[in-house]
């Protein structure tokens, strides 16, 4: 289920709070496709970056939590786009994929890590045996996941507007 878009309480405990303001941006990753037409969600706005676009986005950002809370703090396998020996930036290219079906997946995706979150304490470090980036802790993932949604939330805000005009925070 995508969260509402409310900040965490002021007085709320720190895990509270961390996982309030990822929820807050992952919910705005979800309101800023809202209503984008299949040819939009896979326009590219910014000329230097064709990959970037609304379902790249959204496509990049499943994987990003797969990797920090399966592979990096679980040990799972290092699969996905970002290990194939494809193309640069393979979690990016998605063109013919429907943006619903992204979304989707990037919605179970966060299930998956909230479900990962909760049964782990915030000093818990990553397990995974080859990777350097297993030495940190899941508070600091939890902080670095939502520095790289709020991150790209930015991008998506301005592609939205260069779009159709869409403005608005949250």
């Amino acid at each position: 289920m995508i969260p509402a878009r409310v900040r965490p309480a002021y007085e709320a405990d720190e895990r509270t709070q961390l996982v309030g303001w990822l929820d807050m941006q992952r919910s705005i990753v979800h309101w800023k496709c809202e209503g984008l037409s299949p040819e939009d969600a896979h326009r590219a706005v910014l000329p230097a970056s064709p990959l970037m676009t609304m379902a790249g986005v959204v496509s990049h950002m499943r994987w990003v939590e797969h990797l920090w809370f399966e592979v990096v703090l679980m040990g799972g396998p290092a699969e996905g786009p970002q290990f194939d020996e494809g193309p640069e930036d393979a979690d990016m290219r998605v063109e013919g994929v429907p943006l619903d079906q992204l979304l989707s997946e990037y919605e179970q995706q966060c299930a998956v890590s909230d479900a990962i979150i909760a049964d782990h304490t915030l000093d818990d470090v990553g397990r995974h045996p080859t990777l350097p980036v297993a030495a940190a802790s899941l508070r600091w993932i939890v902080f670095h996941m939502i520095e790289e949604t709020a991150r790209h939330v930015g991008h998506m805000d301005a592609m939205r507007e260069l779009i159709d005009g869409g403005r608005g925070y949250y």
